[in-house]
């Protein structure tokens, strides 16, 4: 503890000095260095840097905390000591103008992985399975709640990609409230599928008091306080009980993909579980949540597969009443 509030302190030091001088050791803070116009050396002048980068709201204290930060790891890897958070976030190396590199790069192939698969479950739909004749509407219950199911996760996978490019006010609070309506949503679909829900009152029953919670979390998140360890509570516990919810229904039906089923379900909580234990960097880029966002690419192409086969099923089932 006293190592650590030495730490501490020094950071701190090392970030005021940083500011009034614009330099840390022999590294010049591009953000801190005065410009030919005689400008004071603490004004921030990211704004006079492409809007491309502007977007990155980088300046001279958050450049002068990142290399201070950097630089008391240094410190602590020659001690032998394991990495300390700062700021509330974990040490992790920059790349370009990528904050968090891998997780940026793990989160937009879970995005291109999630629009292949909702693309591929399109085409299936309306070019291989067979139409309705009277309506060419699809004979599957469900299409449209996968297809907002779709949308929603490349758009949590969109913003978590942004977020994790550049962490600020703005883009976490879009990640927090994409994710947070993503797995509300999942929720509400994961109720109305293993229940075999398809009349809309039913689903309206269901639904209204799943929404009306998950919108108000974000409200909450958005105009009242962005609390991290809120959200990180809700979101585990709508993982939870979605991912019961598959694995139950999977164990009890004879659904020829209950085996991919149950394997999303178990290998989902491990990854619920494996990001709330929040495990510290290795290499500097490597974290908890890089660990389970990289998990996450697998277990959505496999859930893809899942929802193209259960399409197939039912329209089989229904074709074969009708005849």
């Amino acid at each position: 503890m006293l190592i650590y509030r030495v730490f501490h302190y020094v950071t701190r030091a090392c970030v005021e000095e940083c500011q009034s001088t614009g330099s840390l050791k022999e590294t010049s803070i591009k953000h801190c260095m005065v410009p030919a116009d005689g400008q004071p050396v603490d004004k921030s002048w990211y704004t006079q840097e492409p809007l491309y980068l502007q977007w990155k709201e980088w300046n001279c204290k958050s450049e002068c905390r990142y290399h201070c930060m950097m630089e008391r790891e240094n410190e602590r890897k020659e001690l032998n000591l394991q990495p300390v958070k700062y700021h509330g976030k974990w040490p992790l190396k920059r790349a370009s103008v990528f904050q968090e590199p891998l997780s940026a790069a793990l989160s937009a192939l879970t995005l291109v992985v999630q629009f292949n698969g909702w693309l591929s479950f399109f085409l299936l739909l309306y070019y291989k399975l067979p139409l309705r004749p009277e309506t060419h509407k699809t004979y599957y219950e469900y299409t449209g709640l996968w297809h907002i199911y779709g949308l929603l996760a490349m758009n949590s996978w969109f913003w978590s990609a942004i977020y994790h490019s550049c962490d600020t006010t703005w883009t976490e609070t879009l990640y927090f409230s994409s994710s947070a309506a993503f797995l509300g949503y999942s929720l509400i679909l994961a109720i109305l599928r293993t229940l075999n829900l398809r009349d809309e009152a039913s689903r309206v029953m269901v639904a209204a008091p799943i929404l009306a919670f998950v919108t108000t979390h974000i409200l909450y998140l958005n105009f009242y306080e962005l609390d991290k360890g809120l959200n990180m509570k809700v979101c585990t516990v709508i993982s939870i009980a979605q991912f019961l919810l598959w694995a139950l229904w999977a164990v009890m039906t004879r659904h020829p993909s209950r085996l991919k089923i149950l394997f999303v379900a178990i290998a989902g909580v491990f990854s619920v579980f494996l990001e709330a234990y929040d495990i510290p960097p290795k290499w500097g880029y490597v974290d908890g949540r890089a660990i389970c966002l990289g998990i996450a690419i697998p277990l959505s192409y496999i859930w893809w597969s899942f929802i193209k086969e259960d399409a197939e099923m039912r329209t089989s089932a229904i074709l074969k009443k009708t005849r």
